[in-house]
């Protein structure tokens, strides 16, 4: 049978779980929300416990805090940011629009924790939130969050793509191959200028990020509960960010206009958007991997990619492109929570965004879920593509748009002509040339080259 604790707030008594270490607060939150299993993003937690340590060594420094409390609380932090309570934190993303509960959740925490370990008896609002408000502390720890998930986690996973697809150009620099536009065949180009594309749709992604991600490191801390700083002492948002950009090893600064930092999360939506646009290239790169290797007999069937599992309950030997599809399902999701990121910073009524706990859980599924499905799809497709060299070859002397280099000798409506002839008939483009009597063999093979079509590889 449970046993519990009776703990108490502003609002009276609760009983709380006696082998947990949350407070009344957190009590009353979890028995008042009980919606969906979404909890707060752990990631979160543990930059609340970033900007709490650093909070209790800006009020040591400014003479507010008792330097044994303010050292019992960076230890209390440090156990948190280790992973060492992951059970402390069970609070649903469904709950006031300020994260306040969840502030709250972390403040008790770490009061039971210094309690625990040190028998010091603090208080979670008057030690742990000290200098503080739920308003400005939420926004911290997800700006805190958001950009380091940009920094640590997207980008490394965006520059192991980038290098594979390096190493994919230099292994098929010689490989032509039909372009395809439209879904129709295209004119030539080469296999490693297609798979430039992709590189440059990363290269450019990481741009976007890294420097969407600089319009989150300014933060609100400072600001208490509407912008002005009430109950703050002067410094204290320097002294913070100081110690947070030590913690976390990014450079974070005081917002200079607090009451933008309450209240909009348009930085939110732009580093989201930035995402979006990452997705957006997954998605299109993928697809094409899955078009490319489609078959192995009935499909287009230019590339190979690993084979990883078995396909089909009922097909027997069938292979599917399943890194692909998760990663294009990825895409979807991102896309999904991107609405939800823009809808949610759009309500920043008067001095306060009230969506937060939305926005924050939103941005970190699409942060974990665009760097794990990198890393899944670098490491079990992207690393074992091969060009099946023979397939583009044939494709590539099939292909009727071969005849657009002939216009400027033939023209526009003499070669269309050809193309239209060679398909109807079932003939080969220099059939048909040849039979219209446009030009002889040898000037045809002369003029129409792949390798002279593609421009510098």
């Amino acid at each position: 049978m449970e046993k519990y604790r009776t703990e108490h707030d502003t609002m009276g008594e609760i009983a709380v779980p006696a082998d947990h270490l949350w407070g009344a607060q957190t009590q009353r939150s979890l028995q008042n929300f009980r919606i969906s299993t979404e909890t707060v993003p752990a990631e979160v937690i543990r930059a609340f416990a970033v900007l709490k340590s650093a909070a209790a060594s800006a009020n040591y420094q400014l003479g507010r805090l008792d330097r044994g409390i303010a050292e019992a609380i960076e230890d209390a932090c440090a156990d948190i940011i280790a992973g060492k309570y992951p059970d402390e934190f069970p609070l649903k993303v469904w709950q006031t629009g300020s994260g306040t509960q969840s502030n709250m959740n972390v403040n008790e925490v770490i009061a039971h924790i210094v309690r625990k370990d040190t028998g010091l008896n603090i208080h979670p609002n008057d030690h742990v939130n000290m200098s503080q408000s739920s308003n400005d502390t939420f926004p911290t720890a997800m700006h805190i969050a958001a950009v380091t998930a940009a920094e640590e986690r997207i980008i490394p996973e965006i520059d192991a793509m980038i290098e594979t697809l390096k190493k994919l150009e230099e292994d098929n620099k010689d490989v032509i191959k039909i372009g395809r536009t439209h879904l129709q065949d295209a004119v030539p180009l080469g296999f490693s200028q297609e798979l430039s594309g992709y590189r440059g749709m990363l290269e450019e992604s990481r741009k976007m990020i890294s420097g969407a991600a600089g319009h989150l490191k300014a933060l609100a801390v400072g600001g208490t509960a509407v912008g002005t700083g009430l109950n703050c002492p002067e410094g204290f948002d320097r002294i913070c960010c100081e110690k947070i950009s030590e913690m976390t090893g990014i450079a974070f600064t005081p917002a200079d206009n607090k009451f933008h930092a309450l209240t909009s999360k348009d930085g939110y939506v732009y580093l989201h958007g930035a995402m979006k646009a990452l997705a957006a290239n997954l998605m299109k790169i993928a697809n094409d991997i899955r078009w490319l290797a489609s078959g192995p007999r009935c499909g287009i069937g230019e590339i190979t990619i690993p084979e990883n599992e078995p396909g089909s309950s009922i097909m027997p030997g069938k292979v599917n492109p399943t890194q692909c599809e998760a990663v294009t399902m990825i895409a979807v999701q991102v896309m999904g929570n991107d609405a939800a990121v823009g809808f949610g910073a759009s309500q920043g009524n008067f001095e306060l965004n009230v969506f937060m706990p939305v926005l924050a859980y939103n941005m970190m599924q699409s942060a974990a879920l665009l760097s794990d499905g990198m890393r899944s799809f670098n490491e079990n497709c992207l690393k074992g593509l091969k060009a099946d060299r023979e397939k583009m070859k044939e494709n590539l002397n099939r292909s009727l748009m071969l005849v657009t280099c002939l216009s400027p000798y033939i023209g526009y409506e003499k070669a269309a002509e050809c193309a239209h002839r060679a398909y109807r008939e079932n003939k080969t483009l220099r059939q048909a040339v040849t039979e219209m009597g446009l030009m002889s063999e040898e000037e045809f093979d002369e003029r129409v080259r792949p390798e002279k079509m593609i421009g510098k590889l």
